[in-house]
C-alpha cells in the first residue's frame, strides 16, 4: 500500500511541491540569518535566558554560525536532490524540535522573537508556530516519499556539491560575523538620519511611555525600567526580556526608539545626534577586553578625527566611574549590537546620519 501511494502521480507532484516551498523558505530563512549571524546570538541567548541555562559565549558564537549555515545547506541539497533521503530525515527532526520549541515560546516560556527570517520579516510566537506546524507535514511528505531511498549512497557528485554548500553556507556567516553583515535590514543602516527616524517614530505612537522589561539574570526575576532609569545598563546583571509601549493601543517600541545614549550627568543622545561634522563612536561591548589591535585601531581614528577636526567618543554598556572619560557614553548592550554587529568597531555620523560602519577589522583609517 506504502509504495502503490509513492508511485501514484498526485502525491509524486505533491512532494515535489511541497520540497521546493520547503527548500525555498530554508534557503530564504538561512541565507538572512547567515549575513547577520549576530542576529541570531541575540536569539539563541533569549532562549537560554528564558530557559535559565547558561553557555560559554563563544560556544552560542559556534553554535549561531552553524544554526544559520546548516539551514541555508539543506535548502541547497533540497532544491538540487543531493541525498534528499538524509536531507529529509534532518527536515522532519529539526522542524520536530522547532515546533515544540515554537509552541512553548507562545504559550508557557514567552520568546519575544525568534529570528527565524534575521530581520527581513519579524513573526510573533505564534505566526512561528504556525509557519513550522505548516512547514512540518511537509517535510513528513517528502521524507516518505523518498523513504526507500539509501540513506548514505553519495555520488561524486552529490558528495562534490554537498561539499561546495557546506562551505558556501558556514563561509557567509562566518565572514558576516568577523566582519559585518553584506546586506544591513536594521533600522541603523548606512544613510539613516537617526533623529529623523525616531521623530518619525514618534509620531506613530499614542503614548510616549516606553517600558524595558529586563531579567535579573542572578534570580531570573522581570523588572520595568524606563528609558531614563539607567540601571538597565549594567548588561552582567540585567537581560533584556521586550521592550513595550503602554498606552491605550499596546504595541511593541519600534527599535530606533530604543537609541537612548547617557554619561553621569544624564541624557545625552540628542546631544549627540546634533552634533555638527562627522562624529566618530566607536563601540565596544567590553571595555577591558579590548586586545591590542583593537586599541590600536581606536587609537588611529582618535588620531584621524584630531587632524580632520571630527569628535570622538566611546560607547559602551558598562558602567561608568565617577572618572571615566569625558567622551566615554552609556548605552544599552543590545542597542549597541543592534546598531553595529561586533563587539568593537566605529559607527560614523555625518551631521546626524550614518555615513559608514565598520568592524575594527575593517577601519580604514
Amino acid at each position: 500500500m506504502s509504495q502503490q501511494l509513492r508511485n501514484r502521480r498526485w502525491f509524486r507532484y505533491l512532494s515535489h511541491a511541497c520540497r521546493i516551498i520547503f527548500a525555498f523558505t530554508f534557503i530564504v530563512s538561512g541565507f538572512f540569518k547567515a549575513i547577520d549571524p549576530w542576529g541570531t546570538i541575540l536569539s539563541v541567548n533569549n532562549y537560554l535566558a528564558a530557559y535559565n541555562i547558561s553557555a560559554p559565549e563563544w560556544l552560542v558564537v559556534l553554535f549561531s554560525i552553524w544554526l544559520c549555515g546548516a539551514e541555508l545547506m539543506m535548502g541547497c541539497m533540497l532544491t538540487f536532490k543531493v541525498r534528499i533521503r538524509l536531507v529529509s530525515i534532518f527536515s522532519v527532526l529539526s522542524m520536530t524540535f522547532f515546533t515544540i520549541l515554537t509552541f512553548l515560546s507562545a504559550t508557557i516560556i514567552p520568546v519575544e522573537d525568534c529570528g527565524c527570517f534575521g530581520e527581513l520579516v519579524k513573526l510573533t510566537p505564534w505566526q512561528t508556530f504556525a509557519k513550522n506546524a505548516v512547514l512540518l507535514p511537509m517535510a513528513l511528505c517528502f521524507w516518505y516519499r523518498y523513504r526507500p531511498d539509501r540513506i548514505f549512497a553519495f555520488s561524486k557528485l552529490e558528495f562534490f556539491l554537498m561539499c561546495f554548500f557546506f562551505a558556501f553556507a558556514m563561509s557567509v556567516g562566518t565572514y558576516s560575523y568577523f566582519h559585518l553583515p553584506p546586506i544591513d535590514m536594521l533600522p541603523y543602516k548606512v544613510g539613516t538620519n537617526i533623529a529623523e527616524e525616531m521623530d518619525k517614530a514618534r509620531a506613530k505612537q499614542t503614548s510616549e511611555e516606553v517600558v524595558l522589561v529586563y531579567r535579573n539574570r542572578r534570580t531570573g526575576r522581570l523588572r520595568e525600567f524606563s528609558l531614563e532609569d539607567k540601571a538597565w545598563h549594567n548588561e552582567k546583571r540585567w537581560e533584556w526580556v521586550e521592550t513595550r509601549v503602554d498606552s491605550d493601543k499596546n504595541g511593541v517600541e519600534p527599535m530606533i526608539l530604543e537609541f537612548y545614549i547617557s554619561n553621569n550627568e544624564g541624557d545625552k543622545t540628542a546631544e549627540l545626534l546634533a552634533t555638527q561634522g562627522k562624529l566618530y563612536m566607536l563601540c565596544m561591548t567590553d571595555k577591558e577586553g579590548a586586545n591590542d589591535k583593537v586599541k590600536a585601531r581606536f587609537a588611529a581614528v582618535e588620531h584621524y578625527a584630531e587632524q580632520s577636526g571630527g569628535r570622538v567618543v566611546y560607547l559602551t554598556p558598562e558602567h561608568l566611574s565617577a572618572d571615566s572619560p569625558a567622551n566615554c557614553y552609556n548605552i544599552d548592550a543590545k542597542t549597541l549590537k543592534t546598531i553595529l554587529r561586533a563587539n568593537y568597531g566605529l559607527v560614523v555620523l555625518d551631521n546626524g546620519v550614518i555615513s559608514e560602519k565598520y568592524n575594527y577589522r575593517d577601519i580604514l583609517y
